[in-house]
């Protein structure tokens, strides 16, 4: 598609009429990516309780806890063709019915075997969250205000994390201390994993009473509520006419594509899904989902009591919220390259901090230890790494994978990226117990080696996408 400006280019700056209600929209779609942080991060919580309960050995607790990854891969891959077939509403509506009953299979199973399926359930809604999300805030974004509207969905992540460790903290003070202490009939574990169920249904019922994307709308042929939906969200000054046919242009692109559209350049794919991925699978690599995963155990496991092993991990997601909100206001300040550089050079010191403090990890079993200056220098490094994680590669991934595709692959590129995302986090999260069984130490020196990694990558093949149309990237 020519990168002429279209005649809608000249109202791409207009200030919505509605702007409280163009945050009310983008906020309730996020609310997936709320339940996305929330329902990845609670099993922090329950780790050593699951353990105990039903005496599993490592290798059996990674693959229960990395079973919600498969189910986000399966999710993600089909979020998008579901999307464009019956809309992007209905795939809330799925992915909530799916959080929900993942909230209550995993509160109440009889076996290991059936949590483990329950969280798969839970992933499958994970990653349907995890692109239409995405998708959905870039079409109902105005181009001068997408970046900031797009970094909600990683807002949403953030937050959704810090508060399932709020709550965590919470229940375990409520059990006195103990995982397995019983309230209300049912161990602590088990109403960390079933609190979810609320936000789940706010999630359904905020999916009732906000508009259809746009784009889906004119491919459905409902062009008068495509244009009522653009006069809200772009405002009355637009060129909404000129914003219809920009569309449409676009959709006429799309339905002359197909699957193939996903094949030829190097290597079998277009070098740009190629880079969707690349973005995706270090966003992982880097191993941020260790912290989120299993810093209460990974913090009991060089020493420190559960209690405060459960304030750590809380306290790193309230890193993780400021880190957000730094790149929420720098998004489309900065561009997505300088804040993807800046946030690939911190996590790289931090986590090679980390793993010089951890290689002074002494002791075995029940009883280890690190000594105290080492102990304070990994505290600061995992707390920096999520920072410098939050403010770049946590927000700015998410914006890229919502605008940088052209339109005729945007869902089938989304959707392979993201589940090229959720393979790399399965085997982060399902490596990390061997890893740190053998050397915790050295489990960081890889993941800093990949954060180094991902600088010379941004330099050379990330696009930067800052003030562009959708109907441009192509």
């Amino acid at each position: 598609m020519s990168s002429t400006p279209s005649p809608a280019a000249a109202g791409r700056g207009a200030r919505p009429d509605h702007i409280g209600q163009v945050v009310f929209i983008t906020a309730s779609a996020a609310m997936g990516g709320f339940l996305f942080g929330y329902d990845s991060s609670v099993i922090n919580g329950a780790v050593v309780a699951i353990r105990d309960r039903f005496d599993a050995g490592s290798e059996l607790l990674a693959q229960v806890i990395a079973a919600a990854l498969i189910g986000c891969a399966l999710g993600a891959a089909v979020a998008g063709r579901i999307a464009d077939r019956i809309g992007r509403i209905r795939v809330m509506q799925i992915a909530a019915v799916l959080f929900t009953a993942s909230a209550i299979g995993s509160a109440l199973p009889f076996t290991i075997w059936d949590l483990a399926w329950w969280r798969v359930v839970g992933g499958v809604a994970i990653g349907m969250a995890s692109v239409i999300g995405p998708a959905y805030i870039a079409e109902v974004s105005p181009p001068a205000y997408r970046g900031r509207l797009g970094s909600f969905q990683q807002a949403a992540i953030v937050i959704g994390i810090a508060v399932s460790q709020l709550v965590n903290f919470a229940l375990l003070g409520l059990a006195d201390g103990d995982q397995r202490g019983t309230l209300l009939g049912l161990e602590a574990w088990q109403w960390m994993l079933g609190v979810e169920v609320v936000p789940a249904l706010i999630y359904g019922l905020l999916s009732f009473v906000i508009p259809e994307s746009p784009r889906f709308l004119i491919s459905a042929g409902r062009t008068d509520r495509a244009r009522e939906v653009l006069r809200t969200v772009e405002g009355t000054a637009a060129d909404l006419d000129g914003r219809i046919a920009e569309i449409r242009e676009a959709m006429r692109v799309d339905r002359k594509s197909n699957l193939r559209d996903l094949t030829g350049g190097r290597f079998g794919l277009p070098a740009i899904v190629w880079v969707g991925i690349g973005l995706s699978v270090f966003q992982q690599l880097v191993g941020i989902n260790v912290i989120f995963y299993y810093s209460a155990s990974l913090w009991q496991s060089v020493g420190i009591d559960p209690t405060s092993s459960f304030f750590y991990s809380f306290t790193t997601s309230i890193i993780n919220i400021i880190g957000t909100v730094i790149a929420m206001i720098f998004v489309d300040r900065f561009g997505r390259k300088p804040l993807l550089l800046v946030g690939s050079v911190g996590m790289a010191v931090s986590l090679a901090l980390a793993a010089w403090a951890f290689s002074h990890k002494t002791g075995s079993g029940t009883d280890l230890s690190i000594p105290d200056a080492q102990g304070t220098v990994a505290l600061v490094a995992a707390h920096s790494f999520v920072l410098f994680f939050a403010l770049s590669w946590g927000v700015v991934v998410w914006v890229l994978l919502g605008e940088m595709f052209p339109g005729r692959i945007r869902a089938a590129a989304l959707g392979l990226a993201a589940a090229a995302q959720w393979v790399a986090n399965w085997l982060i999260t399902v490596s990390f117990p061997s890893l740190s069984d053998w050397n915790l130490s050295g489990a960081y020196v890889i993941y800093t080696v990949f954060a180094v990694l991902s600088i010379p990558f941004v330099l050379k093949w990330v696009p930067e996408t800052k003030g562009k149309s959708l109907e441009e990237m192509g």
